[in-house]
């Protein structure tokens, strides 16, 4: 398998290809190596021997267009067995992860699982990653095939770290609501020439599991900046459901790099949980699916100048006619386990719906999406 990368930065028009003409991509020992290196990055939640941080070498870099693709791999559904067996586990680990936020071991928790779809044709990944361009205009998506992590496709709303060198930004994005009937016309950010509806409303659930991700991240970031900037959080679409989210800008100080940020973010408690270092460590063995290289990062390093980095969110792994989809969600104390169930099932309709039935794009009450 040719190493390779395909990325479309949100609302552009055009996406790039990452290829690695020889060899395997570089294993990276450490955020560290991140410094001072150009290429694509492929992180893992958790980094292992069998799921190592990967650095594909840009020998050739190329710009195409963003064409239009409808064709569908046509998704079977789960069978009941399955979707049971899948409705049971997640019921279980949130009972196990809810017990420790009732007993104050953790603020927050963020509870993952996974998904299997049989598709009943193979459709080549390209093509899948073309029709998410189209469906995903806002997002950030990406294709990575490698011999070493497999195939990965992802849209995802989440900044980990981008900049240029001189002014760098993140984001705190959590809570999760869905989005329907004329909720649906909220658009934010709006497209190019598109107006923001009145956006929704949201508890104190949703505003706390947010602002403990944006207090953590502005408290990992003072050690290392030179200034940092945090806006208010203000609610953004993704696809059919909607977050909240908070822009951070900063300079970095003298003589840190960028591997130092990411091993300062990365995992947020976005994906992980806090106290981050125990939460990590616990979800790794209460989880019914190990994540693999869902909730690590993605993204082009220093490429052109520019870093783009991306938290591997609504993503799927693709294994010939499989598709393996990941979601999760924030726990709370007072999280209620079939509301969460629901939001891991709203956020894996985003791959769904690139294998699953065309969208009519004229339909303007229900715009294209993340």
């Amino acid at each position: 398998m040719t190493a390779r990368a395909l990325f479309r930065l949100p609302y552009s028009e055009t996406y790039t290809v990452v290829e690695q003409t020889y060899g395997q991509p570089e294993e990276l020992a450490s955020m560290a190596a991140l410094d001072g290196r150009e290429g694509f990055v492929i992180a893992p939640f958790a980094t292992t021997d069998g799921e190592p941080m990967l650095l594909l070498r840009p020998d050739r870099v190329e710009t195409r267009p963003v064409e239009a693709e409808t064709e569908m791999a046509g998704r079977t559904l789960r069978t009941a067995d399955e979707e049971e067996r899948d409705r049971r586990s997640y019921a279980e680990s949130f009972a196990r992860c809810h017990a420790q936020l009732v007993g104050r071991r953790f603020d927050k928790l963020v509870l993952a699982r996974r998904a299997t779809e049989r598709m009943a044709r193979r459709v080549e990944a390209e093509q899948l990653f073309r029709r998410a361009c189209r469906l995903y205009p806002r997002m950030f998506v990406t294709l990575v095939e490698a011999e070493r992590c497999g195939t990965w496709l992802a849209a995802t709303p989440e900044i980990l770290l981008s900049g240029d060198g001189g002014r760098w930004r993140t984001m705190a994005l959590a809570g999760t609501m869905r989005l329907s009937g004329s909720g649906l016309g909220f658009d934010c950010p709006p497209a190019p020439g598109g107006q923001v509806a009145g956006g929704p409303a949201w508890d104190d659930k949703n505003r706390r599991e947010q602002r403990l991700v944006a207090d953590y991240i502005e408290d990992a970031l003072r050690p290392l900046v030179s200034y940092i900037s945090r806006g208010e959080a203000h609610t953004v679409r993704a696809g059919d459901v909607v977050h909240l989210r908070s822009d951070f800008e900063f300079g970095l100080a003298k003589g840190i790099g960028v591997g130092a940020v990411v091993q300062a973010l990365h995992p947020t408690p976005a994906v992980c949980g806090l106290p981050k270092a125990d939460a990590y460590g616990f979800l790794q063995a209460c989880e019914p699916s190990p994540r693999s290289y869902y909730s690590g990062f993605m993204g082009p390093l220093g490429i052109g100048g520019d870093t783009h980095l991306y938290v591997s969110l609504r993503c799927m792994s693709v294994c010939g006619d499989r598709c393996h989809l990941y979601a999760g969600g924030g726990l709370l104390a007072d999280s209620v386990e079939e509301h969460e169930w629901l939001e891991t099932e709203a956020k894996m309709e985003t791959m769904r719906r690139v294998l699953g039935e065309a969208i009519d794009y004229s339909y303007q009450d229900r715009k294209p999406d993340v």
